[in-house]
């Protein structure tokens, strides 16, 4: 099968027919084998009605329902444990991405061997001040702190190897991040590609501007697992070695001092050195035995399942 659509989706019972109807549309001009996957990710509207319905009348339409929201990432992940072909595209359910894309993203895997390709919405539809001046200071983070050299990280749209998608992991909220994560796991060929940008056609976005701070929080975590995800002994030791060093060192400092230079002096409990020495001493210990107790977690923690799915059109999750 040459190509795999995983759509995530929460809420978008409008859009999904037009959706697949240009999905289809684009896949039989092309003439490509394919299967479009639909991830619901614990809808409350008509959406996984739309769904069975859309399956029912075409065969590679495929579907995973889950039990609630457990959030974007988990429904990717799950998508992507799922699907069968050897690219496999991504894209938003809000019609806001153009399938007209997905040929050029396809050939870009296939022919000019890049192993991730990310779409860029270089001109968008949406609020100048609400999300696209927060957008930019975004991307500009992402790429300051993980050397992706990417202008849009949080486009639905972006093409994907098979070898990619089924070696990285998706946790948290960390679709955002899916190029850093690629990088991280040693795919180095990563690729951009300007997209259209669509206005909304039906509802209201799903997303506030909460996201942009979860977003950098998020940033902050990957950059940390990345460096110290394997190794959580060589930041909290190294900080532990260095904070109890300082402290022995008052405490030296204050035992000279006190035995050859000022012994009449004031008592060694009435100075500052030592409280700093104690305080210091004791932070240092702590981190070192927050880097051993990560060691262990790291050695001893089990897969767990991260969401829950109720229902299945023409896949074989469950069995996964």
């Amino acid at each position: 099968m040459q190509l795999s659509i995983v759509i995530p989706l929460l809420n978008e019972e409008e859009s999904l027919i037009e959706l697949h109807d240009w999905i289809v549309s684009v896949m039989q001009s092309n003439h490509f084998s394919y299967e479009i996957l639909f991830v619901d990710d614990g809808s409350t509207d008509g959406s996984w009605k739309v769904i069975q319905q859309l399956s029912q009348k075409n065969p590679f339409v495929k579907a995973i329902h889950f039990q609630r929201n457990f959030g974007k990432s988990q429904a990717l992940h799950a998508g992507f444990k799922a699907v069968k072909g050897d690219v496999i595209i991504t894209m938003d359910a809000d019609l806001q991405d153009n399938p007209e894309e997905i040929p050029e993203l396809y050939n870009m895997i296939t022919e000019q061997g890049y192993e991730l390709v990310s779409g860029w919405k270089k001109k968008r539809y949406d609020s100048i001040i609400l999300k696209n001046t927060p957008s930019k200071l975004f991307n500009w983070a992402a790429r300051r702190t993980s050397g992706v050299r990417l202008h849009d990280f949080n486009c639905g749209l972006k093409a994907y190897a098979k070898d990619v998608v089924k070696n990285i992991v998706v946790s948290g909220e960390m679709h955002r991040y899916i190029p850093v994560l690629a990088k991280n796991a040693g795919f180095s060929k990563i690729g951009e590609k300007v997209v259209k940008h669509q206005a909304r056609k039906y509802g209201s976005t799903k997303f506030g501007m909460e996201r942009f701070i979860n977003g950098f929080l998020d940033l902050l975590t990957i950059w940390f697992v990345s460096k110290f995800g394997k190794r959580p002994m060589h930041l909290f030791g190294a900080l532990g070695v260095l904070m109890f060093f300082i402290g022995f060192s008052f405490a030296i400092y204050l035992g000279i001092d006190k035995l050859f230079i000022n012994p009449y002096g004031r008592l060694i409990t009435d100075r500052p050195q030592f409280y700093i020495s104690l305080v210091a001493m004791i932070i240092g210990t702590q981190l070192f035995l927050a880097g051993f107790l990560g060691e262990i977690l790291i050695r001893s923690k089990k897969e767990e399942n991260r969401y829950i799915v109720s229902e299945e059109i023409n896949t074989s999750l469950s069995d996964n």
